[in-house]
């Protein structure tokens, strides 16, 4: 059954989007998903400054 996850401190760098919420045992996660059509990148990180990093430097490989 997948998660529903509520996420709070939304940001959008580029076509990416950063947001943080809680994963099923408590801990807080960040998660960085780009929102292009045919992309598909999306991540989970324990830090934000790593999921922000992701989110700058990601490039969609479609054009």
């Amino acid at each position: 059954m997948p998660l529903n996850r509520r996420f709070r401190s939304v940001i959008r760098i580029g076509p990416v989007q950063v947001g943080t919420a809680n994963d099923g045992r408590g801990r807080e996660k960040h998660t960085a998903a780009c929102t292009a059509p045919r992309c598909g990148f999306s991540a989970d990180y324990d830090s934000r400054a790593a999921a922000e990093l992701a989110a700058r430097t990601h490039r969609c490989p479609v054009r």
